[in-house]
């Protein structure tokens, strides 16, 4: 079998698992939902300091707390119900921020499982499409709570899980100091978060 060293020689109608995407041997950042390739912009400068703020922002919460937050990229892998091994899980994501509280989900590789809190800051090149399969498989994988960024609107979409359903909360803006609703003494100023 030939080496993978270009995303050109792979068919973007074809569904992969996470042991194809371990044979890959390109530069470009990719996720696969449900086990199709999704390629990832490289992220522009204010996305980057959204991140490093939330980032900062959690980090220092969790300091000597069980919980860990890692930052993109970062491979979490989303098996589906009695397909976990490598051959058989099909989606991966490098969230921009996530936060396991679970220690037995973290391996070498990364997650294996859903984290418990993962946001998501979204740039020009996100499709509609593929943030409706992410929300569908992070609701579906039991991610406890999920914040969407959105830098051109300076708010956060935040949906938390409720039965087995992400349930929409009230968008936060950028006026307002928040926490996420797993971790209520986490304070986050999103006046901060968004300044430019």
């Amino acid at each position: 079998m030939a080496a993978i060293t270009s995303l050109d020689q792979l068919d973007p109608n074809k569904q992969y698992t996470y042991a194809d995407y371990l044979t890959w041997q390109f530069s470009e950042r990719v996720e696969l939902i449900w086990g199709y390739i999704r390629k990832m912009s490289a992220p522009n400068r204010r996305h980057q300091k959204i991140v490093s703020d939330l980032h900062g922002n959690t980090w220092m919460y969790l300091r000597g707390k069980p919980c860990r937050v890692y930052q993109a990229p970062f491979d979490v892998r989303l098996p589906r119900k009695h397909k976990v091994t490598n051959e058989e899980i099909a989606t991966v994501t490098q969230p921009d921020l996530c936060v396991i509280c679970d220690p037995t989900k973290l391996d070498t590789a990364g997650c294996k499982g859903a984290p418990d809190w993962v946001i998501e800051v979204l740039s020009k090149g996100n499709t509609r499409k593929e943030m409706k399969e992410k929300f569908e498989a992070y609701e579906e994988a039991g991610v406890r709570e999920y914040w969407i960024v959105q830098p051109a609107y300076d708010n956060v979409l935040v949906y938390t899980l409720q039965d087995g359903k992400f349930q929409a909360q009230p968008p936060l803006f950028s006026d307002e100091i928040v926490s996420p609703h797993i971790f209520p003494d986490l304070k986050i100023d999103l006046n901060e978060v968004f300044a430019d």
